[in-house]
């Protein structure tokens, strides 16, 4: 817990653990499958960020920086942990 890559990428994963307790009760709303998606986006966030840091590398910072932006809308639209239940 170094960077801030490591930081921000841990509160995301640490809200989506607690969005996928919340949802393991009661009637299914979601797969799994949509959990490992948004957690590998997080763990390919935080490596490309600390690569970045290590190399000075600009273009990693651009790269780490979208997938995280892409992992976070993946959560908003396909997990919405602020909607209205789906079914």
């Amino acid at each position: 817990m170094e960077t801030p890559y490591d930081w921000i990428t841990v509160i995301v994963f640490a809200g989506l653990i607690v969005l996928f307790l919340q949802r393991s009760q009661g009637v299914a709303r979601d797969h799994l499958w949509q959990y490992l998606i948004a957690a590998v986006g997080c763990a390919g966030t935080n490596y490309l960020g600390n690569e970045a840091l290590k190399l000075d590398a600009t273009n990693w910072h651009v790269a780490a920086i979208a997938l995280g932006l892409a992992t976070l809308a993946f959560i908003w639209v396909v997990l919405q942990p602020f909607g209205t239940p789906r079914g």
